[in-house]
């Protein structure tokens, strides 16, 4: 009977799991040997106020997770302790919390490789997913590249227009100028 308990924890454990790499839009794993409890309760405390979730898995477990997600990929990367870091927003905000943090406080902390739908990042990728811009930065950017070549198409069509209402403008003075004229002789 224990025994079954064990394997229906464990089962439960591994649904979790799945469902928490189904949810997550990126997770980092990292190496966290070499940190003391004080400093993971530190590391998870800061990025808790991201809303960025830290979890510490048994590799087994995580591999038969990561498998019944579709993440197989990430099997090479379980090794040795390994904990991972969820982000369910952006998916460059955990990654740009761990390493200020890591940064920050010369921690010992090693990243091992992330993932984000169904690509596996190297620990070089995941630094320079850190040095990117937040998405309403980009947004942001990419809008403003759009709207600088309209508003020059639409200075170049209204050119003419202007240059057409200036002519029409002019002929309508002059021929204000010459009316009262015409008026004038015919009394």
């Amino acid at each position: 009977m224990p025994r079954e308990e064990t394997l229906k924890k464990k089962a439960e454990a591994i649904e979790g799991l799945k469902e928490t790499f189904d949810k997550c839009t990126i997770g980092i794993l990292t190496d966290y040997r070499g940190l003391t409890n004080q400093q993971l309760t530190e590391l998870r405390r800061k990025l808790r106020e991201s809303g960025i979730q830290f979890k510490v898995v048994k590799n087994t477990m995580a591999r038969f997770a990561a498998e019944k997600s579709g993440k197989g990929k990430l099997v090479g990367l379980l090794e040795g302790p390994v904990a991972i870091v969820f982000g369910y927003d952006e998916i460059t905000a955990p990654a740009k919390t761990l390493t200020e943090y890591i940064r920050a406080t010369k921690s010992t902390l090693a990243i091992k490789g992330a993932f984000a739908s169904d690509t596996v990042f190297t620990p070089a990728e995941v630094t320079a997913l850190s040095l990117l811009p937040s998405k309403e930065v980009l947004i942001g950017k990419v809008v403003g590249g759009i709207k600088g070549p309209l508003y020059i198409l639409v200075g170049s069509l209204n050119s003419p227009l202007r240059g057409f209402m200036g002519i029409l403008q002019a002929r309508i003075q002059q021929l204000e100028n010459t009316q009262p004229a015409t008026e004038a002789k015919a009394s």
